[in-house]
């Protein structure tokens, strides 16, 4: 399963959701593979799990020249943000096999990357801030829904603590201030049960940007609205 991740406008903390969603799709024998394109190289942390090591080790018996690292239950690797890199990426992923893989890219690499058929990404998550980037936000989240792959945007960066241990491979889905529960279920469930829509997830509440998400949906399936209730005259006249 390929998450792609990047961030809307000035928005800061994608690399850690990354990292987060990397943790929460780990398991003993098939470890969460983090992919940071344009990043630096990854430092190996002092404990790591048995299958995080092999999966580094599988990585650089096929990409002689990859900067990967095992880093608690999951592992990183780095790649260039050039045709080079992407070629990394693309020999990677295979290599993941039915483990997690989140692709943490610059915002300018999300289409090109949605519309790479060696990249099968199943889902991608945004990371920004409503209050001064909503209308990017739209603009983004338009083009993974006009493919077909389901959008979900995250309000707030990770606090610093659990963003550290994100980054260290050590934050398990269930911990305090990780990202949400529901967000996590439905990055990771699988795509045929997946609901190709948007939802922003933070506080439990569901929204979408200027309207898109919901251009996208037939009118059935649009969330109906709550009618107002109504006081009869009469009753109220007999008060």
């Amino acid at each position: 399963m390929i998450v792609l991740v990047t961030s809307v406008g000035a928005a800061a903390g994608s690399k850690a959701a990354a990292a987060a969603l990397a943790c929460a799709g780990s398991e003993p024998d098939r470890p969460g593979l983090l992919v940071d394109v344009g990043g630096s190289a990854p430092r190996p942390t002092l404990v790591a799990s048995v299958g995080a090591r092999e999966l580094e080790e599988r990585l650089a018996r096929h990409l002689p020249q990859a900067r990967a690292a095992s880093r608690g239950q999951t592992c990183h690797l780095a790649v260039g943000a050039d045709p080079a890199g992407l070629g990394e990426l693309r020999a990677a992923l295979p290599l993941v096999r039915d483990s997690v893989a989140a692709v943490h890219l610059p915002p300018a690499l999300l289409q090109p990357a949605l519309e790479d058929p060696s990249i099968p990404s199943s889902a991608v998550l945004l990371r920004a801030d409503l209050g001064a980037d909503r209308a990017l936000a739209a603009l983004a989240v338009g083009g993974p829904i006009d493919r077909g792959v389901r959008v979900r945007v995250l309000k707030r960066p990770l606090a610093w603590v659990p963003a550290r241990r994100a980054l260290f491979g050590v934050l398990p889905p269930s911990a305090p201030g990780g990202l949400p529960g529901r967000l996590l279920a439905s990055l990771l469930e699988s795509e045929n049960s997946a609901e190709h829509a948007c939802y922003i997830e933070s506080d439990g509440t569901e929204a979408d940007p200027e309207g898109t998400a919901q251009q996208q949906r037939p009118d059935h399936a649009r969330p109906r609205r709550r009618r107002g209730l109504h006081r009869h005259p009469q009753r109220q006249a007999g008060r």
